[in-house]
C-alpha cells in the first residue's frame, strides 16, 4: 500500500503498557552463578523499541542515542516527570514493584535494559519472561548489592579494598578486623556518598550502624590510593569487547566532580585496568556496558571499588571527544549491533554541574571548546546533578 509504514522485521508485536505510578536480605553468599544470556543475537532493526528501566539523565542520554540510530524508546519509571520520559516515544509510570505494569512493559518492547541498579531484581526476572533483558538479571543482582558484588569480585580473583559484611549485630565484632579508619556503607541503594558513614575506631562501629538504621552493610577499610580511575567497556552479544581509555576521576563531597580523559597513569597500568574491566564483563556474561571504578595505589596496584553495568557519569566525556559515545555504544551492545570504535579524537575534561552550578549555562555556551549538556530536571537542589560540561583540547598523547 503506497505510503504505508511496514512493520520492521524481527520485531515483536507491541502493545501499549499500562500508565500507572523488597528488598532481599543482603548476603554475600547470595552471589549467583552467572548463566548465559538467553536472548537471541540478531541485531534489532531500525524502528524496534528499546525498553529502559529508570528515567534519569542516563536514560535520557541513552534514549537520545537510540533515536539517532532509528530506535524508539519506552521508559519505565515511577516518576511522572522523569527526564528520560521527555525524549522517549512511550512511557510507563508505575512502581517498579508493579508486576502487571512490568509484564505490559515487556510486551510493548523488543529488548529491555536499565539505567540504574535500584530496580528490584524480582521485577527484572518478571520482565525477562516476556522480553530479552540486557544486561541480564544476574548482572543486576550482583551490582546492586555491595556485599554480593565484592564476593563476586573476590571469587574472580580481582582485588578490592579490605571489607566485611554486616547483616546482624553479631557481625560487628568480626568486621572490626577490617581495620580503622573505615567507611560503613549500606549494601544497597547508596550512591554519591549517600548511606555512608566514616568510622574511626571499633568503639564507633555500633553507633555508625545505628546511624544507617542497622540495614545490611559493608565495612570497607581505607585505601591509601594515588588516584581514582575508571574504565568503561562494552561487550556485545557475541562476547566481543571494546573499551574506552582509562580516565582520572576527582570527587567533591563524595560526588564525581571532574573526569579527565585520558588518565596520565603509566601505559602498563592503563592496559592492566582495561584488562580487569574486560575480565569482569566476561565473568558477568555481560551484554551491554560496564563501568569499573578503581583505585590505583602508590605502588601501582589496582583495586576495584565498584562496578556499574550501565552508562556511567565518568563516561560523559565520550559524548564530545569520541566518534562513538558511551551511550551509542550502550545502545549498540543491547541491540545486537556491531560495537563502535571507542577511540577518542580529542582529550577532554568533564565537569559535573551540581545544584545551582547549572545556572551558569549561558557562560558555558559562550566558552570556546566547552560542550554543555543539561538534563531537563525541573528542580535544582544541593547535591543534585543537573548537567555537565565537556571541555575539549587537542590530544596530547596519541590514542592507544
Amino acid at each position: 500500500m503506497p505510503g504505508a509504514r511496514s512493520k520492521p522485521p524481527m520485531c515483536r508485536k507491541r502493545r501499549r503498557a499500562a500508565n500507572v505510578t523488597n528488598d532481599a536480605i543482603s548476603n554475600p553468599n547470595d552471589a549467583p552463578n552467572v548463566t548465559p544470556n538467553a536472548a537471541p543475537n540478531a541485531a534489532l532493526p531500525p524502528g524496534a523499541t528499546i525498553g529502559i528501566l529508570g528515567g534519569g539523565q542516563l536514560g535520557r542520554m541513552a534514549a537520545l542515542a537510540a533515536t539517532a540510530l532509528g530506535y524508539r524508546c519506552h521508559v519505565f519509571s515511577p516518576d511522572a516527570d522523569a527526564p528520560a520520559k521527555e525524549v522517549s516515544a512511550a512511557q510507563t509510570t508505575a512502581p517498579y514493584e508493579d508486576r502487571d505494569a512490568a509484564r505490559a512493559f515487556a510486551a510493548a518492547v523488543d529488548v529491555v535494559t536499565f539505567e540504574f541498579e535500584n530496580v528490584p531484581d524480582e521485577t527484572l526476572a518478571v520482565i525477562a519472561e516476556g522480553a530479552p533483558v540486557r544486561p541480564g538479571v544476574d548482572a543486576l543482582h550482583i551490582s546492586q548489592d555491595r556485599a554480593i558484588e565484592k564476593t563476586f569480585l573476590g571469587d574472580n580473583e580481582i582485588g578490592t579494598a579490605p571489607w566485611a559484611p554486616i547483616i546482624t549485630a553479631a557481625d560487628l565484632d568480626p568486621a572490626a578486623a577490617t581495620g580503622f579508619p573505615a567507611i560503613l556503607k549500606t549494601a544497597r541503594f547508596g550512591y554519591d556518598g549517600k548511606g555512608q558513614v566514616r568510622v574511626d575506631t571499633a568503639d564507633d562501629l555500633a553507633a555508625a550502624w545505628a546511624e544507617i538504621n542497622q540495614v545490611p552493610a559493608v565495612l570497607e577499610g581505607f585505601v591509601d590510593f594515588e588516584r581514582e580511575i575508571s574504565v568503561i567497556v562494552a561487550r556485545g552479544t557475541g562476547g566481543e569487547t571494546r573499551s574506552y581509555v582509562p580516565v582520572d576521576n576527582v570527587h567533591r563531597d563524595h560526588i564525581l566532580f571532574t573526569t579527565t580523559a585520558p588518565s596520565t597513569i603509566d601505559a602498563t597500568i592503563a592496559e592492566a585496568a582495561q584488562a580487569i574491566a574486560d575480565r569482569i564483563a566476561g565473568a558477568l556474561n555481560l551484554v551491554g556496558l560496564l563501568a569499573v571504578e578503581m583505585f590505583v595505589t602508590h605502588d601501582g596496584d589496582i583495586l576495584v571499588n565498584e562496578i556499574a553495568p550501565r552508562p556511567h557519569n565518568s563516561g560523559h566525556w565520550t559524548m564530545d571527544a569520541c566518534a562513538v559515545s558511551q551511550f551509542e555504544q550502550f545502545i549498540r551492545a543491547v541491540s545486537g549491533l556491531p560495537l563502535g570504535d571507542p577511540a577518542r579524537h580529542s582529550d577532554a575534561v568533564m565537569t559535573n554541574l551540581i545544584g545551582d552550578e547549572a545556572d551558569q549555562w549561558l557562560e558555558f555556551l559562550n566558552e570556546d571548546g566547552a560542550c554543555l549538556r543539561l538534563y531537563g530536571k525541573t528542580e535544582s537542589r544541593p547535591g543534585r546533578k543537573m548537567g555537565h560540561v565537556n571541555r575539549l583540547s587537542p590530544m596530547v598523547r596519541p590514542a592507544p
